[in-house]
Parts: C-alpha cells; structure tokens; sequence
C-alpha cells in the first residue's frame, strides 16, 4: 500500500501530453472563466452606476464569480481527467495495473490544480485590469478561500468519478451539472441572511457558504473572519473523508458488478 511519487507524476504526465496535443483542450480551460468574467463584469459596471451600490460593494460581484471559478473549476477538472480515461477506454488498464486507488486520485488532483493555474490566471489578469477586483483587498485570505474551495471540488469530484465507475458514462452529465445545485445555496452572490430560514441549515451544511461570506466580511469590514475559516475547514474534513469512503465503496461495487470495462467513447 505504499505511496509511489513515480507512478502519480507519470499519471499528470500523461494528462499534460493529452492537453498540450489538443487546442480545444487549452482553449476551454480559458475560454469559459473568461466568458463568465466578461459576462458577469460588464454587469456589475452596469450596477455600480445605479443608486443601490451596496450589494456591490469592493467588487463583490466580481469577487464572488473568481471565487465561484475556483469551486467549480476545481471540480470539472478533476472530473475531465478522470473522464479522459473512460473515454479512451483506458480506465481498466489502470486499475490493473500498480497504481494505487488513491495515487490516481492523487493525480487528478494535481491536474485539477493545473487546469485552474491555466484557466484562471488571465481571468484574474483581466478582473484586475478592467473591472476594479482588487486581489491585495483579499490578501491572505484569497489563499484560504482558494484552498478550501479547491478542497471541497475534489470531494464532489471524487464523487462524481466513483458514480461514473458504478454506473458508466449514464452518469458523465454529473460532472457538469451537479455543482451548479450549490450555486443558489453557497450564497455566491448574496449574503446567507437573504435565504428564507428553511434552506438555511442546508447552506450552512456547506462548505462554500462560509467561504463567500467570509469574502464578503473581508470586502465590506476589512475583517478576516477566522470563524467562517475553521467551519469550512471542518466541514472539508467531513466531505473529503465521507467522498472517500464512497468512492471506495462505489470502485468496490463496479468491481463486483464487472462495469470498469464497459464504458468508453
């Protein structure tokens, strides 16, 4: 049971080989957080001309989607490596081979980190230059937020990947979609207060929830919360291990069932 180093970095380079040999691969790492920018940037333009600026305040809207990038990019790339795999059909020759459940998992991971280094760098290049985010307002709690955020992508995204080995490419839409039912509930855009008191429990059984609130505490206060810092990082303990176990259980049952060679493009 032994950890191999080896046998992860030859995973990511793989993963780096498939991506450089491929531009549509490149172009949507970029394409999309720079959309979503141009989109939701130009908006909050728009509404920092309007006599309501307080839902605005210190480019919270902007901040708020870069954040949002981060959660859902952190989980869409780890899925599409994944996927990468089942695609290619590939995903029985490892298994079969020596590298370990968890060093493949390791190595999703360290893509995902990649991808977002890829896609997110000219899109905070641009929030900076043309719509007022300032990064240094953050400061280090920019590298909080963006650790806890990465850290709750991967707990979905291992999700996701064990769903895909029980159930085959019928769950492949997952990868897309499921992240986006957090979307109303972490608060991306709006303080938690705006919820009505029955979805309440079920935003703050999240860890994103606190990120966004802490960011928007940090903007408007100038205040890092360490509070909303430590439940994110515990509830992050809870969803990492939790997704773990069930991609265990979830690799074990395709074993079982003889579904880890069915799937493919």
């Amino acid at each position: 049971m032994s950890f191999s180093i080896r046998r992860v970095g030859a995973l990511c380079l793989r993963y780096c080989y498939l991506i450089a040999s491929s531009w549509p691969r490149l172009l949507e790492l970029v394409y999309w957080p720079v959309l979503n920018l141009l989109t939701w940037g130009f908006l909050q333009n728009y509404a920092m001309t309007s006599t309501n600026r307080t839902l605005f305040v210190g480019g919270a809207l902007v901040s708020g989607l870069l954040l949002w990038e981060i959660l859902f990019r952190g989980q869409i790339g780890f899925s599409i490596s994944f996927l990468e795999e089942v695609w290619s059909r590939n995903l029985g020759n490892l298994l079969m081979s020596p590298l370990r459940p968890f060093e493949f998992v390791a190595a999703l991971m360290v893509m995902s980190l990649a991808r977002l280094a890829v896609g997110l760098t000219p899109t905070v290049i641009l929030a900076v230059a043309y719509f007022g985010f300032d990064l240094a307002a953050l400061g280090v709690g920019f590298v909080a937020f963006f650790a806890l955020l990465v850290v709750t992508g991967w707990a979905v995204g291992i999700v996701v990947a064990g769903l895909i080995l029980r159930h085959g490419l019928g769950a492949e839409s997952l990868a897309w979609t499921i992240m986006f039912v957090f979307w109303p509930l972490c608060c991306v855009y709006y303080p938690l207060a705006v919820l009505p008191g029955w979805l309440k429990p079920f935003a703050l059984a999240l860890p994103p929830t606190y990120v966004f609130e802490g960011m928007r505490a940090v903007l408007s206060e100038g205040v890092l919360r360490l509070d909303y810092l430590g439940a994110a990082l515990a509830l992050n303990v809870l969803w990492i291990g939790a997704a773990s176990v069930a991609f265990v259980m979830l690799l074990n049952r395709a074993r079982d069932a003889g579904s880890l060679l069915s799937g493919g493009e």
